[in-house]
């Protein structure tokens, strides 16, 4: 192991039995609490009592539809208390949930059906006419399209949630998986080409729990959770679902885009009459609030916990958080590929503008380009291993391998380790950056761009803004002859793309900088924007 690694060894947790289902494991921990509640949402409420009747018919009407063990259902949902229902009863039956981004485009959903195969899909009433265009760009037949909370009259071939589950009886026993058994998918973006099939066992996710949610944030039975991130995120699905259920808190949940209003509206008590105790947020999202004419007093508040994860948190906005509410957030990293968070801040020790320490049973590598150690306090790759590492790429052996290396994952970020063992975030190994928590490729929006008639060229970097944090900045050549405007190109790139993706300021140039072989350099753009701040 390298000058800069870390062996953390893991706390005195047992491992899953051989015979594990995760679901199964989640409605048995809370089989004494029927009658408290479990999430609450803006429409109703359910008791861990009802979400574990209602889990296990939904398994039993997947399976009755002709679903089989490890076969996918999409499940394109916003958050709302069917939700567990739908990802936890496909657990609870063998199968495979494929959560998805909600903000995506009907392109996208075409392309996610076909590479998942799902035999079904689990949607919102909202996004049903996503999914209804997706299918029709398809060559893929789902059987069913299952509809939460329809807000037109349905097609033959589809079924309203309620109904889709009410026909059948509570499955007695789960699908006899293990913990190494495929448990569901996410798909993480990439810096080119489509996004990629991360599959995680059933074990995974009892790790996150495991290892942070109690290990780490010591989360309670008392608490009442509730999350900004949506639980298609990674981040969102441990925030929202897997830890609050491994110790019986309760959540609410949230189907709305959580701007200041409606984030503060929850904090205060607006759902159910419930304050969260806990909150987990981004980095641009506390920027957003703290900027707020309508911030909440301290004293209006029942945050005893608040978790931050997405983006490197700066400084300054966690030291103005803590003076106005007194709490500190907690800062952290994971990813994708390892479920949760692995580098973190504690409750008990914050030092604002690091990441943390390594998160015990996670072990840290930084390496250098060749592979090798980088001198103490010099910038590195990281490498993390730990027990929550996705299994594969789904059909994508090649993009496995270069992240997934011998019990190591790959992270694609650099960071820097500290005298005191924290570690302090550098960039990002490849040009992808980060916005609002969500990765956005430069590439992606550069070839979108170029579509457009009028332009000639285009290049995106990111920029930090008065907090620090990232925004897209596109540079754009316009072709002899033809104009265009700024607002004209982002009202493009949002009908070509997922609306989060568009540059939020776009400057016109005379030229690019290339290398000799035409290659732009964007360090150099980068650089220039430095220069000029």
């Amino acid at each position: 192991m390298n000058a800069n690694a870390v062996s953390n060894p893991a706390p005195d947790v047992a491992a899953p039995a051989e015979d594990f289902n995760f679901a199964q494991h989640l409605l048995s921990i809370n089989a004494g609490r029927h009658a408290k509640t479990a999430f609450i949402d803006e429409v109703g409420a359910v008791t861990y009592g009802q979400l574990d009747e209602r889990v296990r018919r939904m398994a039993a009407a997947l399976r009755a539809l002709g679903v089989k063990r490890e076969e996918r259902v999409l499940l394109l949902m916003l958050d709302s208390v069917d939700w567990p229902v739908a990802f936890l009863g496909a657990l609870y039956a063998g199968v495979v949930p494929v959560a998805v981004n909600t903000l995506l485009t009907a392109d996208d959903y075409a392309y996610m059906l076909e590479h998942s195969r799902a035999q079904a899909v689990l949607v919102s009433g909202a996004l049903l006419p996503a999914v209804t265009s997706a299918m029709v760009k398809s060559d893929h037949e789902v059987q069913k399209v299952i509809v939460s909370r329809p807000m037109a009259p349905l097609h033959p071939s589809e079924v309203e949630f309620e109904t889709f589950i009410a026909g059948h009886s509570p499955l007695a026993k789960p699908a006899s998986t293990g913990p190494d058994a495929p448990g569901f998918w996410l798909y993480s973006s990439g810096s080119t080409g489509r996004p990629k099939g991360t599959v995680h066992s059933h074990a995974n996710p009892y790790w996150t729990c495991e290892l942070y949610a109690k290990g780490v944030l010591g989360l309670r039975e008392s608490d009442v959770c509730f999350s900004a991130a949506k639980l298609f995120f990674a981040y969102g699905l441990g925030n929202a679902l897997t830890f609050p259920m491994s110790v019986g808190a309760t959540v609410i949940l949230m189907g709305e885009r959580p701007t200041p209003d409606a984030t503060f509206r929850r904090w205060l008590g607006g759902i159910g009459n419930t304050k969260p105790t806990v909150f987990y947020g981004a980095p641009t999202g506390f920027a957003g609030m703290l900027a707020h004419p309508a911030l909440p007093a301290r004293s209006d508040v029942s945050l005893r916990l608040v978790s931050s994860a997405g983006e490197a948190l700066p400084a300054d906005l966690g030291e103005r958080f803590k003076r106005h509410f007194g709490v500190d957030i907690v800062d952290g990293i994971g990813s994708t590929e390892m479920l949760h968070i692995y580098i973190s801040n504690t409750p008990e020790r914050v030092r604002y503008g690091t990441t943390g320490w390594p998160v015990p049973g996670y072990d840290i590598e930084l390496r250098g380009e060749e592979g090798g150690a980088v001198p103490e306090g010099e910038p590195g790759d990281l490498y993390i291993r730990g027990p929550s590492a996705a299994m594969m790429y789904w059909g994508n052996q090649a993009k496995t391998r270069e992240t997934f290396q011998g019990g190591w994952t790959k992270s694609g970020d650099k960071y820097v380790r500290n005298d005191d063992g924290s570690y302090t975030y550098s960039g990002r190994s490849d040009d992808m950056l980060k916005v609002s928590g969500i990765y956005v490729s430069p590439f992606e929006v550069e070839a979108t761009l170029v579509l457009h008639p009028a332009v000639l060229e285009a290049a995106v970097i990111g920029v930090p803004d008065a907090e620090g944090l990232t925004k897209t900045k596109a540079f754009v050549v316009v072709k002899p002859g033809k104009t265009t405007t700024e607002e004209e190109l982002k009202a493009f790139v949002k009908d070509h793309l997922a609306p989060y993706k568009y540059p939020r300021q776009i400057i016109f140039v005379e030229d690019l900088p290339k290398t000799a072989t035409g290659k732009i350099q964007r360090f150099k753009l980068r650089d220039q924007e430095r220069a000029a701040s």
